[in-house]
């Protein structure tokens, strides 16, 4: 606070810095620290899973990365603790919150999926909560996926814990569902670069509420009657 001499009445605060102001003005809390935190490490193995698999299966690749052995060490340990952000996010009573949500699918997730099947984009055909259905069955499918991989990845890697015929097919399995986790990450990623305001809310945390309200209009409303 400042004051002119001989005055003890304070004339103006001072302007607080940018990185002191209220990041709450006009926006709206979306992800706590701890959120963020789970999705950056995840994101970060599950793509150095992705790469280390494509660097071992595509040849031009193969030839062009070259050794194999830490390729493959990479790969192991990328794909073993993959679920450990997941693990470690429990502790976080935010990070628990959501995926109550993400478990649960009501009336409005169904008329949000009949209107993607429609292609229909209007907002007001696509009721969300805090997060749409299309996110909920990703999410769902992806930590299915995850699973999946695991365990065939372990049948894989110790060879003389199963029969060569569960090696097998635990092979085919882990090389196909690769393939087709492959494609609806970059899926996610193409959604997440199509959409900036949904990245900076992973990014910093907070949104704006007129994004909030068009994309996620019944979490928007919830969160604005609780403030």
């Amino acid at each position: 606070m400042t004051s002119t001499p001989g005055s003890a009445v304070p004339t103006a605060a001072p302007t607080p810095p940018p990185s002191e102001r209220p990041e709450s003005e006009g926006k709206l809390r979306r992800f706590s620290r701890a959120e963020r935190w789970v999705h950056r490490t995840t994101a970060a193995l599950m793509l150095l899973c992705i790469a280390t698999a494509a660097a071992l299966y595509v040849p031009q690749l193969a030839e062009l990365v070259g050794r194999r052995p830490l390729v493959v060490t990479l790969h192991q340990w990328s794909g073993l603790l993959t679920p450990a952000p997941f693990l470690l996010g429990l502790a976080s009573p935010a990070f628990r919150a959501d995926l109550r949500r993400l478990n649960r699918f009501g009336a409005h997730d169904r008329t949000w999926l009949r209107a993607a099947r429609r292609r229909d984009r209007s907002p007001e055909s696509r009721p969300a909560g805090k997060f749409n259905a299309g996110q909920k069955v990703y999410a769902s499918w992806i930590a299915g996926a995850v699973l999946v991989m695991l365990a065939t990845g372990l049948m894989m890697w110790f060879t003389s814990l199963t029969p060569l015929v569960w090696r097998t097919s635990a092979t085919f399995v882990h090389d196909w569902l690769a393939l087709a986790v492959g494609i609806v990450v970059a899926g996610h990623v193409a959604k997440a670069l199509a959409d900036p305001e949904a990245r900076r809310g992973m990014r910093t945390g907070w949104v704006e509420r007129g994004w909030a309200r068009r994309e996620h209009a019944l979490w928007a409303a919830d969160e604005t009657d609780d403030a």
